[in-house]
């Protein structure tokens, strides 16, 4: 057996037509528990209590508020789409392999690992210490498959902005989370019903 040398290692980029189906879920899972355990980490370096966060509030003020943003996100994002070539708002078809043969139950497993693991990052630790906007600057990056079209950067810019300021509001990181997953869990569902009826 040889001895094993790091600078063997080849590293290429992938596109994620080159990604079995199994790869690419695998790739997310993979990604969000890497962003779950990064965002418990700040937040004990931040000395709170991650546990805390998750406490259920005494009233669903915090749902509404997540629904309301769902209904504005969706809303903006239908009509502009009538009114923008699809081109403009491409993500690289990310979107479209991971939910077009997904069945619902799994669209809403992935939507709520998302929202959760995302949001216990970017709401739970880096909004604290940094506030709503910049943590939406660095929520705009890290969705680097839209950074190729302004449309879809903005999009995610406003999208996190909104997010940031119902947690604000409500005091809760459930508001945002349920806003989350539902924009998830309708989009995806959107792209895989479009697929059946083709």
């Amino acid at each position: 057996m040889g001895k094993f040398d790091i600078r063997n290692i080849k590293i290429r980029k992938v596109t994620v037509d080159q990604l079995n189906d199994r790869m690419l879920l695998a790739n997310l899972y993979v990604t969000q528990a890497l962003t779950l355990i990064i965002g418990i980490v700040w937040i004990l370096f931040q000395r709170r209590n991650p546990i805390e966060l998750f406490y259920f509030p005494e009233t669903w003020e915090f749902a509404v508020w997540g629904c309301g943003l769902t209904g504005l996100v969706l809303l903006f994002d239908l009509s502009i789409s009538r009114f923008v070539p699809e081109e403009a708002s491409d993500d690289g078809g990310v979107n479209e392999r991971i939910f077009r043969t997904r069945p619902i139950w799994h669209i809403a497993v992935i939507s709520f690992v998302v929202a959760v693991c995302e949001e216990l990052l970017f709401r739970g630790a880096v909004q604290h210490a940094f506030g709503p906007y910049w943590t939406s600057i660095l929520f705009a990056a890290i969705h680097v498959r839209y950074l190729r079209h302004w449309i879809p950067t903005g999009m995610v810019f406003a999208i996190s902005y909104g997010l940031g300021w119902i947690m604000e509001y409500t005091g809760t990181l459930w508001a945002p989370i349920v806003a989350h997953f539902l924009v998830d869990f309708i989009m995806g569902c959107i792209i895989r019903l479009r697929r059946e009826e083709k």
